[in-house]
């Protein structure tokens, strides 16, 4: 085979790869491996371009280009692998890459209720350098309509039951499973029913509502709460009384000296003094009603020009804008109880919420957390180097709880500098990923393996010249026969064909997609503009409060009008088939930004992406027959491997003397990441004289190399 793998590590003769000064996580991890007695020795750290592949991979979600790579080659050794970091955690596609993460923690689905704003509410939040605490107390605490209200999605992500969202927010937020507690005390565990219970009532008060007309969802707070103490059927005749709210959850004394809330403390205050500074020219009072009504007698003065002001409207105006404003107050009633919850959550003194969500990323990056599963924290399945979680918790809250930070201490450290062992046996294996003293092989999730096929390929941007791949397409047309004179309107015809465009999705808000409309609709992907979902979202919401000041006959009219439009004449339709011609010359959107979770049968669902539909759901790696058959024979890898025009590897295969040596190690860069062994320059030249041609030929050699082990995994 001519694609290689790191040779086989003999333990014995392995350097121990100590941390430096400059890597206090590293020094804490060698530390507690030697409290905990591992005797086995660190592997070495790997290579620059592995590195540079590795890093690339897990900040921005592709494999790195030819030219970041002469970039980074172009770059002083001793600090190229940090600069590089600090231009990673700058992409545009850290925020893309890492929303993912997000939203299968949290469950978001782009086509559920609120799902596509609260995808674009954690984008635009990762963009923003949001901190975690406060995402998840806008998630816990908000209240609203879905979509106008960004945050929302998580709540209406389990309809808003008070049951489902104790286990949900003790899972997601702390790494603990409590939900077993619903039905009886925990077998395993400390947690006990009545536990559970005090939690869920924190949402017992939070109501999902439907609107009749305009089949609007939006959370409000009842008066009276759904969650009744003692459980139904435990106790025969007792009286269930309402539930009292109790957070389960130890927090750390508050007379304990914490050095990382002090900086956190510090870090916040500077931070608000600089958002005071930037909003003091500029703030703006709050929108009462004597804020309304000084509006409407600015623009009786701006209006009044030439006209009589009986005819202005204006005091009329301002009282529906009043009204609008006390039924929005009155409709989305906030929960205190849920905010107290928020509060409590992302409390600094909360160990568990830095500690878990520290795990996760940890155990994202490194490819197992401290504690496994990654949200399973229990006294039964303890941390297995818990001095080093606690290191990185500390400095994740003196950061003030901003993924950029954290994620930047863990690529920058000597573990996740380490290489893959390979060639031992299993038990040795799994002792030294234990101890991180190797890192495990990770195969690239779905986005992240559609997204760098694209980037090897050149797919992101038109690689043919125009006319170089005209198809033919027959299409079938439905085509109304022209009603008698009086009879109707004319309709106009409907093509049936695979290739025929689908009307636009009402929701979530797309980009026009980049492709030609082929019928491999199973591995294209349509991307998402998360801030005009944002903006949609938010003029939706004004739209729907609009109408709630509405008088019943303007509602009514409005209905009759809309259902006058979707009336259709009774007509008879023929076939005709169309001749077309189109340029088949693809281009391919990010699956970042895709709606997700994809369809069942899409390239994203085939390679693990999961379904975010029940709490314990994780993403699926198990190589399947369907995953190497979308490969082989897929569209994707097939355009990948064809060599465009406008391609620079096809200036060094074109014309009389084509330089087949420098296109391969073009080939190697571009695809793996790295220079290509003699042995693999002779084998590839083989190949790539078997193709007829040296454009067919270096097809054959890409098509080879993006199906490969090495290509799929990280290094």
């Amino acid at each position: 085979m001519m694609l290689r793998f790191l040779p086989a590590v003999l333990l014995c003769s392995v350097l121990l790869a100590p941390a430096t000064a400059a890597d206090p996580l590293g020094k804490v991890l060698d530390l507690e491996n030697q409290a905990n007695g591992v005797s086995r020795k660190a592997l070495p750290p790997v290579d620059d371009l592995t590195y540079l592949r590795r890093v690339t991979i897990d900040l921005i979600g592709r494999i790195p280009t030819a030219e970041e790579i002469q970039q980074y080659e172009s770059l002083s050794p001793s600090t190229r692998q940090q600069k590089t970091v600090e231009r990673l955690l700058a992409d545009e596609r850290f925020a893309d890459r890492w929303t993912i993460f997000f939203a299968d923690m949290l469950r978001l689905r782009s086509n559920a209720e609120g799902g596509g704003a609260s995808i674009a509410f954690i984008h635009r939040a990762l963009r923003d350098g949001m901190g975690w605490d406060e995402m998840s107390r806008r998630m816990i605490a908000a209240s609203g309509k879905a979509g106008a209200t960004p945050e929302l999605g998580y709540i209406l992500g389990d309809n808003a039951d008070p049951m489902a969202l104790a286990g949900s927010t003790a899972q997601v937020f702390l790494g603990v499973r409590v939900a077993c507690a619903q039905c009886h005390d925990h077998p395993f565990d400390v947690w006990k029913r009545k536990d559970f219970y005090g939690l869920a009532a924190y949402f017992g008060k939070t109501r999902r509502v439907q609107s009749q007309f305009t089949n609007t969802v939006y959370t409000t707070e009842a008066e009276q709460t759904t969650v009744l103490w003692p459980p139904e059927g435990v106790e025969d005749g007792a009286e269930r009384k309402p539930m009292v709210p109790v957070f389960p959850f130890e927090l750390d004394k508050a007379d304990r000296p914490s050095r990382p809330i002090a900086r956190l403390r510090a870090l916040r205050r500077k931070q608000a003094q600089l958002a005071a500074a930037k909003t003091k020219s500029n703030r703006k009072g709050d929108a009462g009603l004597e804020a309304l009504l000084a509006a409407a007698g600015s623009k009786a003065e701006r209006r009044s020009s030439g006209k009589n002001a009986d005819d202005l409207g204006v005091a009329n105006e301002a009282k529906r804008d009043a009204k609008n404003l006390k039924i929005a107050q009155a409709r989305y009633r906030a929960s205190k109880l849920r905010a107290d919850l928020a509060a409590m959550v992302t409390n600094p003194r909360n160990r568990l919420f830095a500690q878990s969500f520290v795990n996760r990323v940890w155990g994202e990056l490194m490819g197992r957390g401290f504690v496994e599963p990654v949200d399973n924290f229990s006294q039964e399945n303890r941390a297995s180097h818990p001095r080093t979680m606690d290191f990185l918790a500390d400095e994740f809250i003196a950061g003030g709880f901003e993924l950029k930070g954290l994620v930047r201490t863990i690529v920058n450290s000597t573990p996740y500098r380490r290489q893959h062992v390979i060639g031992v046996e299993d038990p040795v294996r799994i002792e030294l990923e234990t101890a991180f003293l190797s890192t495990p092989m990770r195969r690239m999730m779905g986005e992240v393996l559609y997204d760098s096929v694209v980037t090897a390929g050149h797919l992101f941007d038109i690689k043919h010249e125009k006319g170089k791949n005209l198809k033919v397409v027959w299409s079938r047309s439905r085509i109304a026969k022209r009603p008698a004179e009086g009879s109707g309107t004319a309709v106009k015809p409907q093509l049936l064909a695979d290739a025929t465009a689908r009307k636009a999705m009402k929701k979530p808000r797309m980009k026009k997609g980049k492709g030609t409309g082929s019928p491999y609709d199973v591995e294209q992907a349509i991307e998402l503009d998360f801030d005009a979902l944002l903006a949609e979202s938010k003029n939706d919401g004004v739209k729907i409060e609009r109408m709630q000041v509405m008088s019943k006959e303007e509602i009514e009219a409005m209905r009759m009008q809309q259902q006058a439009a979707n009336n259709r004449p009774d007509v008879e339709y023929f076939d005709r088939f169309i001749r077309s011609v189109f340029d088949d010359n693809p281009r391919f959107s990010t699956s970042m930004r895709m709606a997700s979770p994809a369809a069942p049968e899409h390239f994203l669902r085939i390679f693990g992406q999961p379904s975010r539909a029940t709490l314990d759901e994780k993403r699926d790696h198990t190589p399947s027959m369907r995953q190497a058959l979308m490969l082989l024979n897929g569209r994707l890898t097939h355009e990948a491997s064809r060599v465009g025009e406008l391609e620079p590897i096809h200036k060094l295969l074109a014309g009389e003397t084509p330089r087949i040596e420098a296109a391969i190690r073009l080939a190697y860069r571009e695809i793996l990441t790295r220079n290509p062994t003699t042995t693999e320059i002779a084998e590839a030249q083989e190949i790539i004289s078997g193709g007829g041609s040296p454009l067919n030929g270096m097809a054959d050699l890409r098509w080879v190399i993006l199906n490969s082990n090495e290509f799929r995994f990280l290094p």
